[in-house]
């Protein structure tokens, strides 16, 4: 009994999608896919001149 209510649910849901299937459709895109980053880079350029800094701090210490 139970083994036959599966056979139709399945048979059910293959005839419901049966009507569905020519509405479906993959097209390539017209424009190329653009994607856009913005990148924040502060921290790079803060960090070398932190280094920087630092350098010019220990080679002129009697200045300081």
């Amino acid at each position: 009994m139970r083994g036959r209510l599966m056979d139709r649910a399945r048979l059910v849901v293959l005839l419901g999608a049966i009507p569905l299937a020519g509405c479906i459709t993959l097209e390539a895109p017209d424009q190329p896919i653009v994607i856009e980053l913005n990148i924040n880079i502060t921290q790079e350029v803060i960090y070398r001149l932190a280094d920087d800094a630092n350098n010019a701090i220990d080679e002129n210490a009697d200045i300081f």
